[in-house]
């Protein structure tokens, strides 16, 4: 099965956390190409990180991660609305979405239902084509302004770009390339520098 798992990574300040769990890494957001298998990829994620510092949450697929176990759902922005959702899911399930600007991250929120939103695309990213647009660290700045629940910056995050992230108000970073070339002790590096940098 074709499945792109992007890693978010949840730093941790001074106030309660919805975003489970309360340090490190937040979850593999599991972003299927290949929809038939991923219940089996899911329960198979799930079984190995039990009992350790990570959440599984599955990308847009609510009915597949309830049934293989899963800590929740990110929803994409044309995907179902978060507060729909939230009726459908159990007491303490992650629910998520993605938006594209302070207008669109205002809007879910008033709705209710979601958890914590990840913005994007914050830099330019190899894993978009080059004329898609790049909202950069101002529009992260006023979406993370606009609204009092936690946002994770995605698109283009690098090591250094993490602190930028940051310094806009992002309550965390959500990656692929990031974990897929930096070795795992700069991965972890970026963790403890950023340590408190990131607010709720």
């Amino acid at each position: 099965m074709a499945c792109r798992p992007t890693t978010a990574i949840r730093m941790i300040g001074g106030r309660a956390n919805p975003l489970r769990p309360n340090n490190g890494v937040f979850a593999p957001v599991l972003r299927p190409t290949d929809i038939s298998p991923l219940a089996r990829l899911v329960r198979r994620v799930v079984a190995v990180t039990r009992g350790r510092n990570t959440a599984v949450v599955v990308n847009d697929r609510a009915d597949i991660a309830i049934a293989a176990g899963a800590d929740g759902v990110h929803l994409p922005a044309s995907g179902l609305p978060a507060d729909r959702v939230r009726r459908l899911v159990p007491e303490g399930f992650l629910v998520g979405r993605s938006d594209h600007d302070a207008a669109e991250a205002s809007a879910v929120e008033r709705s209710g239902g979601a958890d914590y939103l990840v913005f994007g695309t914050v830099f330019p990213s190899e894993s978009k084509p080059a004329e898609h647009h790049v909202a950069g660290t101002g529009e992260l700045r006023r979406t993370c302004q606009a609204v009092g629940l936690p946002v994770l910056a995605v698109g283009g995050i690098t090591v250094d770009r993490a602190g930028d992230a940051a310094a806009a108000g992002a309550a965390g970073v959500a990656a692929i390339g990031l974990f897929a070339r930096v070795p795992p002790g700069d991965v972890e590096a970026v963790v403890v520098t950023d340590l408190g940098t990131f607010r709720f």
